[in-house]
Parts: structure tokens; C-alpha cells; sequence
């Protein structure tokens, strides 16, 4: 038998076959080691983990195809020099054809080298802001708020753009634009505020406001995070604008037009009366001490510290009352809709107890606090039920906060502009805050 193998010709065509894949498996083999144990568990700052995986899988195709080159030539006699003059003329050819597709691969394979960003990383391009989702020969696909964009590599080589995930503080600038006749320091008060209050915003830079000329103003955010931006434009742009009717500001050089004498008389009849006990006369007596003011959702209507200079009733929406904690989280105390007062404690000089965020848009009627007081101080009964009222909510504010240090199931809301149902529900008329 041993004899048998060993006259065995070398040349036969299954002796060559067994050797082509012993030799080609061999070479896979080398390869994936030699892959795995330099580049898979390479450290970050190594030069190895900088090395796109497009370059390890082109010297792998490079290998393959001098292996077998090798095979054709030392195990099947092959002319392999024939081939390589042919791939060689065939290549200047192709290259000729398709230079412009190859200029692309090969701009995209040193800008990868040089790897000035990674799947994951925010990039703020000419073409597009987004998130990298794909990276291939020949393009980079950025995901943004329109949809997936395709910059072709040879693109974003030959110009400048923006890794947002590498910049030490993440930020965005608002220009927002106000009439002539708005006070500028009054204009970036208010909109410094507003950036102050919006949940997606960073905690790196302080919100800030300058005036650019023109009656435009620069607004400055800092972000948790680059994809953050678009929903705090959202959001701020949203504001603002209840906010400048609030306060009495001309966004975009428009005014506010909605407390009207006729809309404030139906909100005293509707809302306040039956809380407030109001007679006819006495809603005629409170109109020019009143206005109508709106929120967004979302936004802060009230914070605990502060004292209340006017007594405000709820007309339309929703609103929701949480208690800050110990360990800066925030727990919901009831909802509050309409007919619910707000500012009570303006009657004490108190600071509020809880926050107040609108759950949707709403709609208050603010009154002058000593227009109040003076009603009230006719009306014994009404006063002494306002005073249970502050006891009562005290009494709440305490309760909660109870609940939610001794349970962790308790409900609470992270972000201070989260919805979130209440455990309680506002009664009609005598609720406060």
C-alpha cells in the first residue's frame, strides 16, 4: 500500500485538486489569525484600532489573490506572468474608464484612514447634520432630521466639515428677531429663561443671550448631546413664543392680541367666579386688574422659592403640580385644570411649595393680588377657606415627598418637563399651589 502512494504522480488531477484546498484553507486560516490577533482586541489609542476595517479586508483580497497566483503557478504549472501583464494593461484600462468611482474609493479609504470620525459620530456637513449610520467604499451615509443622506466620500475629502461628538461642550445658537421698540436687556432676560428651562439642554455652558444687531438676538444652548438639537430648537423656538406675549414682547415684530376686555369677562364668569365666589359687580370690579396668559406645553408655569405677586385661575388645559426632592428628582403631587388657583400663597407671602408645568397648552387668568385681598377681606368665610386650602396643599407637598423616599416604586418624573398621570385630581374651584 505504502508503495501505491508513493508512485502516486504528483500531476494527477485529484492530487492537485487536494493540494489547491489544503494550500487555499492553509491561507484563510493564516489570514483571519493574523487578522484576529492584531487588529480584533487592539487598544483604543493603539495605531491598530485606527485602521479601517476597508483597508484589512483589501490587503486580505490582495493575499488571497497572490495565494492563488501561487497555487496557479507552483501546483497547476500555470503562466502566471501572462495573467499579471493582462490584469495589468486590463487595470490602466478599467482605471481609465472609472477614474472617477475609483478617485471616490480611494479618497474614501485615506479620509478613513485618517479617521476623523466614527459609526455613531454627529457630523455637521454641507450637505447635512447627522448622525453617521453607515460608512462604505464608496459613500457616508448621515442620518438627520430630513432623512438619510449620501455624501459620496471624495466629497467630504475635499471639504471642511464639523465632528460634533468630539467638541469638548455640545451647543447650538438661536437668532430669534424682536421689534425695535422691546427693551434688549428685557429681551435677553426672557429668552435666557426660557433656555434656562428647557429639559434637553446640557448642563456644560450656561444659556446665554446677545443682542447681533438689526433687532436680532443670539441665543446660545449647551447640549447633553448633538442629536438633542433639533428638539431644543423645536422646543425653544415654541416657547418663545408664548413667552414674548407674556411679556409683552414683539417676536418677530408681532404683539399680543388675545386678553381681550371680552375674552377676560368670559374667563371671570366661567372660571374664577364659582371658585372665587364672584358676584357680577365683583367680576366688572376685577376686569381691568386682569389679564389672560398662555403656556406652552411643557413649559414652567410656577417654581417652589418663588413668591407669588399675583393670584392666577386656571381657564383651559392642564396642569401638573410635583415636589422637588432630596436628590434633585421630582414627584408628581395632583393635575390641576380648570378653575384650579394658582399663586395662593401670595396671600401669606410664602414662597410656592411645588412646581407647575402645563401638561398641554394653558390658557390662566392672572389678577392683581391686593384687588384680591381687598375682596376678600369682606368675605371672612372665603379667607379662612383659602387659609385651610395652603394648609391643605402643605399637607400634600409633605405626603408626597414621604411617599417617594420610602418607596422606590414611587412615581417620579427625572426630567421636570415629562407628562406624567397624577396620583390625585384637582377638585373644581378650590385648588391651589
Amino acid at each position: 500500500m505504502m508503495l501505491k502512494v508513493a508512485v502516486v504522480p504528483a500531476r494527477d488531477v485529484p492530487i492537485r485538486i487536494v493540494a489547491t484546498v489544503l494550500v487555499f484553507l492553509t491561507l484563510l486560516l493564516v489570514l483571519s489569525g493574523l487578522s484576529n490577533a492584531v487588529f480584533a482586541n487592539a487598544p483604543e489609542t493603539s495605531w491598530r484600532s485606527r485602521v479601517p476595517r476597508i483597508f484589512i479586508d483589501v490587503a486580505r483580497m490582495v493575499l488571497i489573490i497572490l495565494g492563488l497566483a501561487v497555487i496557479s503557478r507552483y501546483i497547476w504549472g500555470s503562466n502566471v506572468k501572462g495573467v499579471f501583464t493582462a490584469v495589468g494593461v486590463s487595470s490602466v484600462v478599467i482605471g481609465l474608464m472609472l477614474q472617477h468611482s475609483v478617485g471616490q474609493i480611494v479618497s474614501g479609504l485615506f479620509m478613513l484612514f485618517e479617521q476623523p470620525f466614527r459609526m455613531g459620530d454627529w457630523l455637521d456637513t454641507a450637505a447635512a447634520r447627522g448622525r453617521v449610520v453607515e460608512v462604505n467604499w464608496r459613500a457616508v451615509h448621515i442620518e438627520s432630521s430630513t432623512g438619510v443622506q449620501i455624501t459620496p466620500n471624495s466629497v467630504l475629502a475635499g471639504t471642511s466639515f464639523t465632528n460634533l461628538s468630539r467638541l469638548a461642550t455640545s451647543h447650538t445658537t438661536i437668532t430669534s428677531t424682536f421689534s425695535a421698540s422691546d427693551a434688549p436687556d428685557q429681551v435677553c432676560a426672557t429668552l435666557t429663561q426660557i433656555a434656562t428651562n428647557l429639559p434637553q439642554r446640557g448642563d456644560d455652558i450656561e444659556p446665554s443671550t446677545v443682542p447681533i444687531g438689526d433687532h436680532k438676538y443670539r441665543t446660545t444652548i449647551g447640549l447633553k448631546s448633538p442629536g438633542d438639537d433639533d428638539a431644543v430648537q423645536a422646543t425653544f423656538r415654541r416657547w418663545i413664543w408664548y413667552a414674548a406675549r407674556r411679556e409683552k414682547l414683539h417676536l418677530d415684530g408681532v404683539g399680543d392680541d388675545y386678553s381681550t376686555p371680552k375674552r377676560i369677562a368670559a374667563a371671570l364668569d366661567e372660571a374664577a367666579a364659582p371658585g372665587l365666589r364672584l358676584s357680577q359687580a365683583d367680576q366688572q370690579a376685577l376686569a381691568p386688574y386682569s389679564r389672560l396668559l398662555r403656556y406652552g406645553t411643557g413649559e414652567l408655569i410656577q417654581a417652589p422659592g418663588e413668591i407669588p405677586k399675583t393670584i392666577t385661575v386656571m381657564v383651559a388645559g392642564h396642569a401638573q403640580l410635583a415636589v422637588p426632592l432630596g436628590d434633585g428628582s421630582i414627584a408628581a403631587v395632583r393635575s390641576l385644570d380648570k378653575g384650579a388657583l394658582l399663586g395662593v400663597a401670595a396671600f401669606t407671602h410664602q414662597a410656592n411649595l411645588a412646581y407647575a408645568h402645563a401638561l398641554d397648552e394653558v390658557t390662566l387668568l392672572q389678577i392683581e393680588h391686593d384687588e384680591i385681598q381687598r375682596l376678600l377681606s369682606d368675605r371672612p368665610a372665603l379667607s379662612r377657606e383659602f387659609g385651610r386650602l395652603i394648609d391643605e396643599r402643605r399637607t400634600e407637598v409633605q405626603a408626597a415627598r414621604k411617599a417617594a423616599g420610602k418607596s422606590n416604586g414611587a412615581k417620579v418624573i427625572r426630567d421636570t418637563a415629562v407628562t406624567v398621570d397624577a396620583p390625585t385630581s384637582a377638585a373644581p374651584g378650590f385648588d391651589s399651589a
